[in-house]
């Protein structure tokens, strides 16, 4: 939502918004809260939706594989969101305070994702701040650790409760030649700090690989050594 509200408003006009106009700001947010929730009703009274706990690309980056979905008294037929991923982030508000995104975001995701059966959360943004407040978010699993978060940090509060969807830095594969030795540190240091999280990890990101296919061969390569 927050992304819609940067494409109305523009970034540092909504960032201005919190202080000059609150309740202008909580109106609107309700507004996509309300529309996004009527389209999900619909898309699921119309039978539109499609199973993703397989190898559906779900959240921010990860297969959806889990035998937690569908709920036990799915029918077979008409699926329904709770037997489906849900997925919110607000990377436009990384620079807002935990306190603001309390009041202005939060109160307006959690409805969504209510409505699904498992959820994740987070893309680009840093979660450390504000993990008080996100991991109230219901049904929640999946939490994104951008190349750019304190994973030790993350480490520490995610434990084996959630999966640690980590998102390695996607630059050495934009180099004509891999930089081995740079993405075996990157991969043993993360590695390190997660060894009692469930810890899974996705290359992503990638608009250029150095015009050298065998860039993303080597890293996938290089990260099984690493990680098994």
């Amino acid at each position: 939502m927050t992304q819609t509200l940067v494409y109305i408003r523009g970034l540092e006009q909504m960032m201005f918004d919190m202080y000059d106009y609150p309740d202008e700001l909580h109106q609107l947010m309700a507004f996509f809260r309300d529309e996004h929730l009527n389209f999900l009703s619909i898309l699921e009274k119309n039978n539109w939706l499609s199973p993703n706990n397989d190898g559906t690309h779900v959240g921010s980056g990860g297969y959806g594989w889990s035998h937690a979905l569908p709920q036990k008294d799915f029918d077979g037929i008409h699926l329904r969101t709770k037997d489906m991923w849900g997925f919110c982030e607000s990377q436009e508000t990384s620079e807002v305070s935990p306190e603001m995104f309390e009041e202005f975001i939060f109160p307006y995701q959690v409805p969504i994702l209510d409505k699904f059966g498992l959820n994740c959360y987070g893309c680009c943004e840093a979660l450390v701040a504000r993990w008080h407040i996100i991991k109230k978010m219901p049904n929640l699993l999946r939490l994104s650790v951008s190349a750019w978060a304190n994973k030790a940090a993350m480490a520490e509060m995610l434990g084996g409760n959630y999966i640690f969807s980590m998102k390695p830095m996607p630059t050495p594969l934009a180099a004509s030649t891999i930089d081995e030795d740079y993405v075996r540190k990157e991969l043993r240091e993360a590695r390190a700090v997660t060894r009692n999280c469930r810890l899974e990890l996705i290359m992503k990101d990638n608009n250029t690989i150095g015009n050298n296919p065998q860039n993303v061969i080597r890293w996938v390569e290089i990260a099984c050594e690493e990680t098994l």
